[in-house]
């Protein structure tokens, strides 16, 4: 019995791996003027022909972004669109375990926990009683405060 849901998480985790590669192309563009603004100036200086470099520098950079985020940037950013994009694709369908947005009693519990709980687990992945969430819902370029507007997105839906 306990071989169907590590093989319903690991089929989850792979279909989230394959499927999250594609929304950081629509995103990519919304994501560098933010973090134009004067105190992010000399990473946005990269020349044209480092192009590929800078854009394998940008998950070391995400992390320096995420460990003080501003109110207005985080608030700047669309938690239904990030949604739309990657969390819907487990969320919506209840995939391994995954609370549906407005279900408020599945997602009492793990509101509960607080928010600074839930957006680590979603950051950082979690696999619980109940089933498994993967890093980043399974998009390894979405940012701290992506997944942060997108958790807040889905708690106001389920309170």
């Amino acid at each position: 019995m306990k071989k169907l849901p590590l093989a319903v998480a690991i089929s989850a985790a792979l279909l989230l791996a394959a499927c999250g590669k594609e929304a950081p192309k629509a995103e990519a563009p919304a994501a560098a003027p933010a973090a134009a603004p004067a105190a992010e100036a000399p990473k946005v200086e990269a020349p044209a022909a480092e192009a590929p470099k800078a854009a394998e520098a940008a998950p070391a950079a995400a992390p320096a972004v995420a460990e003080a985020p501003k109110a207005a940037e985080t608030a700047s950013i669309d938690g239904k669109s990030v949604y739309n994009k990657t969390c819907s694709m487990c969320h919506a369908a209840g995939v391994a375990g995954a609370p549906k947005p407005g279900d408020k009693e599945n997602w009492a519990p793990r509101i509960a926990q607080g928010t600074e709980t839930l957006y680590k687990h979603s950051i950082e992945g979690y696999t619980g009683n109940s089933g498994m969430m993967p890093a980043r819902g399974g998009n390894p370029k979405l940012t701290d405060d992506e997944m942060k507007a997108a958790v807040d997105f889905m708690v106001a839906q389920s309170k």
